[in-house]
């Protein structure tokens, strides 16, 4: 008991650091990256593309900006090219790039070489470049922390306000189109035609009320759910010490942060250890076979049946509560025994409504990109106080 009241204070105190940080950030880069969503509009008009790329468990982001951009939530959005280059990103790009499109590089708080001089070269060749971070580019981000959890949900938030924000800009009179169903996202953009100035302004302004929206969640989750956290935390080292791993999945952009939550286990910043985990979303060939021969209600389940051994942690990840892939992998974990945790949105859903979670963590909003950035808190202090307990420190 003593040891779960620790663990609490700690991850409450680890929950609300992230704020300052995150805020101060995007009170300093808001116009900057309303500016930045202004540029992209345009290129993607000119049939541009967005071109994302990372090594190691950077490469997720990439795969997390390419689903949002091709597979927008809110419906009625168009889709944008956007393509995941990280398996080889230098080739890949040489190969493909063309001067109209957009070239997002993601690394650790510190930097990647490899990254930062496949961005030269595209900026180079007219692109217009990311650096997340990096010292030049269109947009070149300044890393604020050299904590890499808190980096890459700084990046995280950064990425889907520029998704959220360029179709602010596509859909505007100024390049021909009306507001449509941005309008419950962006109130301040009406009928009226605005001047492109102003639009920027307000855009700046929508972006820092996302920002906050984001922070009101995350006090939220500290101040109601720390508890739940450690004591999840703890459950997964007692499975861990039985030589358990960690089973984890999810879809779409829930499927890259199970993929990130991954490759945080088996390759972590360095004084961490390595955590034996596996993500059922990082395997296309399984997943496309199972939901072409059989449905995708099984694309987890199927898998989940062949890799899982009692001592073992299934992690389901659904802004939803309710995504039926997520649900059956669930029950299926339960009949066999494993620890059972799920991160979710909204009201928790199917799997809270029913328990299908031993340990769920639910983050309280009906947006997709807020529910997914605090997710993204979430699991990582989860991953920081596994570490703390591994080295005794609770």
């Amino acid at each position: 008991m003593e040891t779960a009241c620790r663990l609490a204070a700690q991850i409450e105190e680890r929950l609300l650091m992230r704020n300052e940080l995150i805020e101060a950030f995007f009170a300093r880069e808001a116009m900057h990256l309303a500016e930045a969503c202004h540029e992209m509009s345009k290129r993607f008009l000119l049939g541009g593309r967005l071109l994302a790329f990372g090594r190691d468990s950077y490469a997720t982001d990439a795969q997390h900006v390419s689903v949002e951009f091709v597979h927008p939530v809110i419906v009625g959005k168009r889709a944008l090219p956007a393509l995941d280059l990280s398996m080889a990103f230098q080739p890949w790009l040489r190969a493909i790039l063309k001067p109209e499109d957009i070239v997002m590089g993601f690394g650790p708080p510190k930097g990647d070489p490899e990254v930062v001089a496949a961005l030269a070269w595209a900026r180079s060749r007219t692109a217009m470049t990311f650096a997340l971070p990096g010292p030049d580019g269109s947009y070149a981000l300044e890393a604020v922390t050299q904590d890499p959890f808190i980096h890459q949900e700084m990046v995280e938030i950064f990425y889907h306000t520029l998704w959220e924000t360029v179709h602010v800009f596509l859909e505007h009179r100024e390049l021909g189109q009306d507001v449509g169903q941005s309008a419950f996202l962006y109130p301040f953009l009406g009928q009226k035609k605005q001047e492109m100035s102003d639009i920027v302004e307000d855009v700046a302004a929508s972006i820092l009320m996302k920002v906050h929206d984001d922070t009101l969640l995350r006090i939220q989750l500290a101040k109601e759910q720390a508890e739940q956290i450690g004591n999840t935390a703890l459950a997964i080292h007692q499975r861990l010490s039985q030589g358990g791993k960690l089973i984890i999945f999810g879809n779409g952009g829930s499927a890259t942060d199970a993929n990130d939550w991954a490759l945080d286990c088996v390759l972590p910043p360095p004084g961490y250890r390595s955590i034996p985990a596996i993500s059922l979303s990082m395997e296309p060939a399984n997943i496309t076979a199972l939901a072409n021969d059989v449905g995708t209600e099984v694309i987890f389940l199927r898998q989940l049946i062949a890799q899982a051994q009692p001592q073992d942690v299934a992690i389901g990840i659904s802004t939803s509560g309710g995504s039926r892939n997520i649900v059956m992998a669930l029950e299926e974990a339960r009949k066999r025994g494993l620890l059972t945790i799920a991160l979710l949105g909204y009201d928790g859903g199917e799997i809270y409504r029913r328990g299908l979670a031993d340990f769920p963590i639910i983050v309280r909003s009906d947006y997709i990109p807020r529910i997914q950035e605090v997710q993204a808190s979430a699991y990582h202090v989860i991953r920081e106080t596994l570490e703390v307990l591994y080295r005794g420190e609770a």
